[in-house]
């Protein structure tokens, strides 16, 4: 069963920088494209960044230049960073890929940024 899991939650200082990593298994995560996704209360799942499969990469325009998205494909992992953050940033961030026409989600990681 392909799974997605996140790692690199938990409190942040406004300003500051971070970085989230969602590892696969079961699936090559080279061969597809990765999106990160930012949900707060009440709201549903934003759009933050992608990297397609083949490379290419875009931004929400909230975070760009502020925000990289990456592979490392020895650990088939995607990771997103962002620096200089701001309480805007605070959320629960899912990276979500996809496969023979079905979704896949990881599990989800709190980042919470405080002023």
């Amino acid at each position: 069963q392909v799974q997605l899991v996140e790692a690199g939650g938990g409190s942040e200082q406004g300003g500051g920088s971070w970085r989230r990593c969602c590892t696969a298994s079961r699936i090559v995560m080279r061969t597809k494209g990765v999106r990160w996704y930012r949900q707060t209360a009440g709201k549903e799942r934003d759009w933050v960044a992608v990297v397609a499969s083949g490379g290419a990469r875009n931004y929400e325009d909230a975070v760009k230049g502020r925000c990289t998205i990456y592979r490392d494909n020895e650990k088939n992992t995607v990771y997103l960073e962002m620096n200089s953050l701001k309480p805007e940033a605070t959320g629960v961030y899912y990276c979500k890929t996809a496969s023979r026409n079905r979704d896949y989600w990881g599990q989800g990681t709190q980042v919470t940024v405080s002023s």
